[in-house]
């Protein structure tokens, strides 16, 4: 994988805590900032589709513990060829 270099300021409390971090886990400190980066650019990116792109068909009401547990156990069932309950 190709990198380029940058530089950054970081609290010195930061950077002691990365330090301390790297020699605990046997990387190197810019491995500990490397992946700190990507989860920072993971946090913030823009998808370009929607995380869900079904629709579901409800109640309009807030499902019950017993709604839940009947529905995933619905799930279940036709997972394994079985025929629901209901």
């Amino acid at each position: 994988m190709s990198m380029k270099r940058t530089n950054v300021y970081a609290d010195p409390e930061d950077l002691a805590i990365i330090r301390e971090a790297a020699r605990r886990r046997g990387v190197s400190e810019a491995e500990i900032i490397r992946e700190g980066i990507h989860l920072a650019a993971m946090a913030n990116r823009t998808w370009d589709e929607p995380l869900f792109s079904r629709t579901f068909e409800g109640t309009g009401r807030t499902p019950t513990r017993s709604d839940v547990r009947d529905a995933v156990a619905d799930a279940v069932r036709r997972e394994a060829g079985d025929e629901p309950t209901r």
